[in-house]
Formats: structure tokens, C-alpha cells, sequence
């Protein structure tokens, strides 16, 4: 459903079934070095950035030193925004967190919240989940199933251990971290 469509009778942003959240975990080296890589490989490379996150602690001390990587390498954050777990409509959240047109997302926080915004996203926005990338917490199996088909196709993010993963339609596929190369004696 995109912007200016009328979402089906009965249709809410809240999930019909609650969903099993495990609280966000802090972010590994490695996952900020993945989703660095994933922000850097985007064509065309983007240069501002706007953050979302859910409210708990780690989630906000996440999306900071992302933000804080990005601006390191000379992008510009154009706006933070964050998002209660349970709210009426994530309605304002929503029209903030695309308000400034930003060249990407970049998402953390725990899947309750994420799954309701992302439905609000959809509905009410011109937001594009392919030009959006997430940390491990969102990497869960209910994020589909929750979400809806289509409400997070081409999502993208990392997972603690550097390696990444993708929404394709109905499914996540997990990508192994990058090699490195040794180089010989």
C-alpha cells in the first residue's frame, strides 16, 4: 500500500497477535562495521541519513555511534527520530521520520516497535524499505509475518557477527561477513 491509498477496513498498525520481543542487545564491532558496509555499498551513495530507534538504552547507544561512524566518514544526519513500543498510530513518528527526505534510514531497536512503524511507514508515508538498513535486533523471523508481505521488502542489515541479511518478499536470506584476505609471506 503506498502512500495516499485507503488501507482496508479494520486495518490498524498494531500487530493482531503479540509478538515475543527479545530486548535490543548492544551493538557489536562488527555489526557497526556491517552496517557501515551495507549504508556505503547503496547506489547512489547516500549522504544523509536519518536515524530511528526504539526507546530502550541500548537501541539509543546504538543508533548514536552509528550516527557518530556516518558523520566520521562525512555524512550528514539529518534527524533522530525514536518510537514507543505501543502507541495509538505511530502516526507522528512516522510522517517525522520521512518528513526531511533523507537518501536513507537507519533503524535499531527491538521488533514490537519496528514491526507497528514500519506498518504506519507504509500506509501513510512515501518511505522505502530498500533504502533502509537495520541492525540484528530486526533480523527476526516475525518481522514478515508481522509485518505484512511486502511492508519490509528490500530491507537490508547486519547481524552481530558481521554478517548481513535481506527481505526478499517473503523471506530474510542471511549473506556470510566478507573474507579477508591474508596476504602471503
Amino acid at each position: 500500500m503506498k502512500e495516499g491509498q485507503v488501507p482496508p477496513d479494520g486495518w490498524s498498525p498494531k500487530t493482531t497477535r503479540p509478538v515475543a520481543t527479545p530486548p535490543s542487545l548492544p551493538l557489536t564491532e562488527p555489526e557497526s562495521d556491517a552496517v557501515i558496509r551495507l549504508l556505503e555499498a547503496m547506489s547512489p551513495r547516500p549522504v544523509t541519513l536519518v536515524t530511528g530507534s526504539s526507546r530502550d538504552a541500548p537501541a539509543r547507544r546504538a543508533v548514536q555511534l552509528l550516527a557518530g561512524r556516518w558523520q566520521e566518514r562525512g555524512g550528514e544526519v539529518i534527524d533522530a527520530v525514536d518510537w514507543p513500543e505501543d502507541a495509538a498510530s505511530w502516526l507522528r513518528q512516522a510522517r517525522r521520520f520521512t518528513s526531511a527526505a533523507p537518501d536513507v534510514w537507519l533503524v535499531t531497536g527491538t521488533l514490537t516497535g519496528w514491526v507497528q512503524m514500519g506498518r504506519r511507514l507504509t500506509v501513510s508515508t512515501t518511505w522505502d524499505p530498500a533504502r533502509t538498513v537495520a541492525t540484528s535486533g530486526l533480523a527476526h523471523d516475525d518481522l514478515i509475518s508481522r509485518g505484512g508481505i511486502g511492508t519490509f521488502d528490500g530491507l537490508r542489515g547486519a547481524h552481530r557477527d558481521g554478517s548481513t541479511w535481506e527481505i526478499i518478499r517473503t523471506l530474510r536470506v542471511d549473506h556470510p561477513p566478507p573474507t579477508t584476505q591474508t596476504q602471503p609471506r
